[in-house]
């Protein structure tokens, strides 16, 4: 049980510890100088939520719970076995499994901040239409 507890500590952490979603820097060209920065931040984000309205990413949501759940699977199994060699097959299972979804899990939120590329794509090209001059995300 002791295990199962720093494994939600360490979860805890890692979600604390993650930064908020990337955003594209812009480069200050005389549009963006007229508008300024809070027009801008409006346009990003405007854009931001026209590439989510036309679903230009997939819902990571699902894929931490997927790859969460095989990661317990699969550490359930590797515990019960090591657990059983030792005498302890559902303290090993348990331990496994907690282990496992903690690293699985703080694996994603680490990159979860991460937009996929199509996605980028779409808020760029919204910013150039806008006038902006994208330079990355950050």
């Amino acid at each position: 049980m002791r295990i199962v507890t720093i494994s939600l500590l360490l979860t805890t952490i890692l979600l604390v510890a993650a930064c908020g979603p990337k955003r594209p820097v812009l480069y200050p060209n005389d549009y963006l100088k007229h508008v300024g920065p809070a027009k801008a931040d409006q346009d990003i984000n405007a854009c931001i939520q026209m590439a989510n309205d036309y679903k230009a990413g997939t819902d990571k949501t699902k894929e931490i719970a997927k790859d969460t759940g095989k990661s317990a699977v699969v550490g359930a199994a590797t515990g019960a076995v090591v657990g059983a060699i030792v005498g302890e097959a559902g303290t090993g299972a348990a331990i496994g499994a907690a282990g496992s979804a903690t690293a699985a899990m703080g694996s994603w939120f680490m990159r979860s901040d991460e937009p996929e590329p199509i996605f980028k794509e779409f808020v760029d090209r919204c910013l150039l239409e806008k006038g902006y001059q994208p330079l990355g995300w950050k």
